[in-house]
């Protein structure tokens, strides 16, 4: 009887043990999806924010920069610039980034348009809100994948380098006359600084690099005919 009494209170003991359930599991994931969630939104929210803050800023800008800087104030390459700075700082995933991109942008033109209305000169960038529409989402991804693999970086600094080499070659061909050729200088500098860094210390096989030199060319090329296209850059 003792025997038979000891067996029956280990039955009781093995099947009074909880044993953990998936659900558990799956209560982490949610959690952890939610917070991933969260943080996007506190990410958009602040890309917005500083973008707003640094379009307006770029309307104070035109007042004190001097006339060979003054278009950095109101050119698509000052504004990619700003945009791919505040994008890649959130180190974000690619669709995030796309998201950011475009709303950096349309913040960043927003913001110049309020605070120039509220300077007392009005201005209509409807023009630069269908841009960013366009491009932001590009500049946001290219943004965040300066930070990936080889042909991420590619494909990003491909894009970036090619805006600021096709808008600094409309400056210098179509409107150096009336706004001074140092700025156009400065970003085909820069677009050709960003592209030789990738080419250096980012990129390690001949491919990738002629690659890289392909892009840069293809997109400023690109981004060239669609401004002379467009016809009605206010600089």
């Amino acid at each position: 009887m003792m025997v038979y009494g000891a067996r029956a209170d280990a039955r009781d003991l093995t099947t009074s043990v909880s044993v953990p359930t998936p659900t558990s599991g799956a209560g982490d994931r949610g959690g952890r999806r939610r917070g991933a969630v969260v943080r996007l939104l506190v990410q958009l929210m602040l890309v917005v924010g500083a973008s707003l803050l640094l379009g307006g800023a770029t309307s104070f800008a035109q007042t004190f920069l001097p006339d060979a800087l003054n278009s950095f104030a109101n050119s698509a390459s000052g504004w990619t610039l700003l945009t791919a700075l505040v994008v890649g700082a959130c180190r974000a995933r690619t669709v995030p980034s796309a998201v950011f991109g475009a709303a950096s942008f349309v913040a960043l033109v927003l913001g110049y348009q309020i605070v120039s209305g509220l300077r007392g000169f009005p201005t209509d960038e409807t023009l630069f809100l269908i841009v960013s529409v366009i491009v932001g989402p590009f500049v946001g991804i290219a943004a965040s994948w300066l930070h990936r693999d080889a042909w991420r970086v590619v494909a990003g600094g491909g894009i970036l380098a090619g805006i600021a080499l096709g808008e600094g070659a409309y400056g210098l061909i179509l409107v150096a006359s009336t706004t001074g050729w140092f700025y156009w200088s400065v970003i085909s500098v820069a677009g050709l600084g960003l592209l030789a860094v990738a080419v250096v210390y980012r990129l390690h096989t001949t491919r990738t690099r002629i690659a890289a030199i392909g892009l840069t060319f293809l997109v400023g090329a690109a981004f060239y005919v669609s401004y002379v296209a467009l016809g009605s850059v206010s600089l």
